[in-house]
């Protein structure tokens, strides 16, 4: 076989060097005002919240590295107030991304106990590959840890963190802030479109739901809500999310009741095809979730 020419090789790698920097170009961070004090920012990757208390910034998750510089003018047309906490809801690289961009002595990043351990174990491999540096690893991890929930105070806001168990991950937190009521979700929730529940770090249907259901336990009907992707939502439409996603639970759950393969599930779209229409046409098809949702079924824990 013959070796490929260096100018096809050169060729691919500008390519990919020109596609890598116009993705970048044509990304825009839109802002949302929820509150007197909240915004969703949106850009690519997961949704960000924005609290702007009386004397700095409590900043919600950070996408991908390539956008903190984006992301740091859109938070300085908001407030000339500096960040002082950094939250990750959960592990995965569109949501925590660029915590080494924001990590500063002025900044201390928050996340659930599991979120540190797997950013931790992530970064790490890329060390051990020579991809980034000892430095990059611990500025982005998370300094200050909670198992199950934690309370900071902003004057008359009470901004609330709390781990809700094997979700979209083993480390998923929700915050809610209780005078501007407003809830982030991160990625317990993707309004509009199918979940994606991360089997493989401790994700799963059943954790899915009782973190919906432990959300409207904290909420009202005049909250709003900012989902880890799609735009900002209400109670409603929740209760509606979580509803549909236990109908299907159920429906796949007959179907297993009566010893059917996982094949014999994922080609069955009648367990799902009430919602496939609205809800089916983004990161997770139809097929793929019924395929989570049986696997996370039937999985030996």
């Amino acid at each position: 076989m013959k070796s490929k020419s260096p100018f096809l090789s050169l060729a691919l790698a500008l390519f990919m060097a020109t596609f890598a920097i116009a993705q970048n170009e044509e990304v825009t961070i839109k802002v949302d005002t929820l509150s007197q004090n909240v915004y969703m920012l949106t850009g690519q990757g997961g949704n960000i919240g924005i609290y702007v208390g009386q004397d700095y910034v409590f900043m919600i998750d950070d996408q991908f590295a390539r956008l903190s510089d984006k992301l740091k003018t859109a938070i300085t047309g908001l407030t000339d107030k500096p960040i002082a906490f950094l939250f990750n809801t959960h592990m995965h690289g569109d949501h925590s991304g660029g915590n080494a961009n924001f990590n500063s002595e002025t900044v201390v990043l928050v996340a659930q106990d599991n979120v540190r351990d797997r950013i931790k174990s992530n970064q790490e491999k890329k060390l051990e590959k020579g991809e980034i540096t000892a430095e990059y690893l611990s500025k982005m991890l998370p300094e200050v840890t909670f198992s199950e929930d934690i309370t900071f105070y902003d004057g008359e806001e009470t901004i609330m963190g709390f781990h809700v168990h094997n979700a979209h991950t083993d480390g998923d937190a929700m915050v809610y802030f209780s005078q501007n009521n407003v809830l982030h979700m991160g990625d317990t929730y993707f309004a509009g479109r199918y979940p994606y529940m991360d089997l493989k770090s401790g994700g799963s249907i059943n954790g899915y739901i009782a973190a919906h259901k432990k959300a409207l336990m904290v909420i009202n009907d005049d909250t709003k809500i900012i989902p880890g992707h799609g735009r900002p939502s209400t109670k409603k439409e929740l209760e509606s999310y979580v509803a549909m996603l236990e109908e299907i639970k159920n429906n796949i759950q007959v179907l297993i009741d009566e010893g059917k393969s996982l094949e014999a599930v994922k080609a069955d779209a009648t367990t799902s095809s009430k919602y496939d229409a609205s809800h089916g046409n983004g990161f997770i098809n139809p097929e793929r979730l019924r395929e989570t949702i049986y696997t996370s079924l039937t999985e030996k824990k």
